[in-house]
């Protein structure tokens, strides 16, 4: 029994409780908490037509709602504030409720403080998603009976009656959900960490310090996996207060995960565990590699190397992450509309042998794309660009064309919308050609989300003619 649930139960029932966005963390959230006769106002700042869909799914249940642009205008009196992770914790309306006395809190900062399982958690920049999903494979695959949950999209508070303190739970934080987060899981690990979010983080240290609460609460016997090769996951390791384990694709460290000599490798103790070849990895990319390297890490304790080798030359990938779309007169649309920054998107170039025809661009997150430039002029024969950031990542190459003189010969597209951008992309590839879609930016002038956008790419490719 979990007594500290149940005695979660009991206090909320006595509150006044409010929900800031009706999205996809936060319904189950208001269900759950409806069925416990909570009483709840829902807020939003979409007005009734645009949540239609929702209210609907809503519908029957004893919630109040305010709605529309002046929505915050209405909070004040709550003992309890669940926010939607991409709320900032600090705006007046939430200070002025958290000094009167309110807890501010999320769905995901309440599962973690009541979940009777054991916690794996992944953050980063880059690869949440990806490698998320491996360790949930793999631990699945090992028979244990796991949940898969947070930033990937499916809130588990909803659910937590269900889960057994043997089970196993797998989540992915953002730094939104992890910034006012006080409580660590007991496996953290962070796969990378770049510039990315500035649009709603105020500086990349508050980005950076957001992230830190994944292992900042740890206890001496929880664990956090870090990054070996990127200077700022490793610089981690000195606030760590539980064990740490590296993983370094470029075999810099004498222990934790390792490639070496073409193998995923796991030395502890002066030993060495062989686990499985690179080149028999089901999904391309040396960014995959770092990736089940991170995994590895993560599970090493709970799982036997044959399970991950089994996952490894097996597991196909997650939709929108260097997905084959389609093929057509020879040429290969891959969709990875997850590349939401540029470091991510580099990561897609150096998935390919040869050159590519690049579809990038879109909603404007300010960060920087000047590290692109190098890897595009080495590895783009077509640069088609739309969006807010399409200049950006035009100037990023021009700046290396000046600098070195490489890249002069690419041709470059300003396409006004992703339909014109395929069809360009389209008329310029000849059989033998990859077209890769990884945007390098956020979905949001365009579409509600990357996945989203990923479809409409499918789509529009799929409706080609050959």
């Amino acid at each position: 029994m979990n007594t500290k649930l149940n005695e979660y139960k009991s206090w909320i029932k006595t509150k006044k409780v409010a929900v800031l966005g009706i999205g996809i963390s936060n319904t189950p959230l208001i269900k759950y908490l409806a069925k416990l006769g909570v009483d709840i106002t829902a807020f939003d700042k979409a007005d009734e037509d645009q949540l239609k869909e929702t209210l609907n799914n809503l519908a029957g249940l004893n919630v109040k709602y305010v709605l529309g642009k002046d929505y915050l205008s209405k909070l004040n009196g709550f003992d309890v504030i669940f926010k939607t992770p991409k709320v900032r914790f600090d705006i007046p309306e939430l200070v002025k409720e958290r000094e009167r006395g309110a807890v501010v809190t999320s769905e995901m900062e309440v599962f973690v403080e009541l979940c009777p399982a054991e916690i794996f958690a992944v953050t980063g920049s880059d690869g949440k998603t990806t490698t998320t999903t491996l360790i949930y494979n793999i631990l699945k695959e090992e028979g244990y009976r796991c949940w898969l949950g947070g930033n990937i999209g499916t809130p588990l508070l909803d659910k937590i009656d269900e889960i057994k303190e043997s089970d196993k739970v797998v989540l992915e934080l953002s730094s939104f959900q992890l910034h006012t987060m006080q409580k660590s899981p007991n496996i953290a690990v962070v796969t990378n960490m770049a510039p990315n979010h500035l649009d709603v983080h105020k500086s990349m240290e508050e980005y950076i310090d957001a992230k830190k609460n994944i292992f900042r609460y740890q206890g001496q016997n929880d664990k956090v996996v870090l990054n070996y090769d990127n200077s700022i996951t490793k610089g981690f390791a000195e606030e760590a207060k539980g064990k740490v384990v590296y993983f370094s694709r470029c075999g810099q460290t004498d222990s934790g995960a390792v490639l070496e000599n073409g193998r995923l490798v796991y030395k502890s103790s002066g030993k060495t565990l062989e686990i499985v070849n690179a080149d028999d990895i089901v999904i391309p990319g040396e960014h995959n590699v770092e990736n089940y390297l991170a995994a590895i890490a993560a599970v090493i304790e709970h799982v036997k190397p044959e399970t991950i080798k089994r996952v490894a030359t097996t597991f196909k990938g997650v939709e929108h992450r260097i997905e084959l779309a389609r093929e057509v007169r020879g040429i290969k649309f891959y969709n990875d509309s997850i590349g939401t920054s540029p470091s991510r998107t580099m990561a897609g170039l150096k998935s390919f042998r040869q050159k590519v025809i690049l579809i990038a661009g879109g909603y404007d997150k300010n960060i920087p794309y000047d590290d692109m430039g190098e890897i595009m002029a080495e590895r783009v024969k077509c640069l088609v660009l739309t969006g807010a950031t399409g200049p950006k990542i035009r100037d990023a190459l021009l700046k290396e064309i000046e600098r070195s003189g490489r890249g002069k010969d690419i041709p470059v597209f300003m396409c006004k919308s992703l339909e014109e951008a395929v069809q360009t992309a389209y008329e310029n590839a000849v059989s033998g050609d990859v077209v890769l879609f990884s945007p390098a930016s956020a979905s949001f002038d365009m579409f509600r989300n990357f996945e989203e956008r990923g479809n409409k790419f499918k789509e529009i490719v799929n409706n080609l003619q050959e």
